[in-house]
């Protein structure tokens, strides 16, 4: 996956990740929250600025 990944433009990469994390962030943010005692909304927004971890240290491999 990661050759299939490496092999698109930098600009289709960042957009092929985000598209993977930022709904799975969401939706795991968004269930998880009111075990936590938030929010569901809140939740979310905190998924979603887990989701954006993987996507920083995909930027910081490509910087060459």
């Amino acid at each position: 996956m990661f050759y299939w990944l490496r092999s698109r433009p930098f600009g289709q990469q960042i957009l092929i990740i985000a598209m993977i994390c930022d709904p799975i962030g969401f939706a795991a943010g968004y269930l998880l929250a009111p075990s936590l005692g938030l929010e569901p909304i809140m939740g979310g927004v905190y998924g979603l600025v887990a989701a954006s971890v993987p996507l920083s240290f995909w930027l910081m491999t490509q910087n060459n």
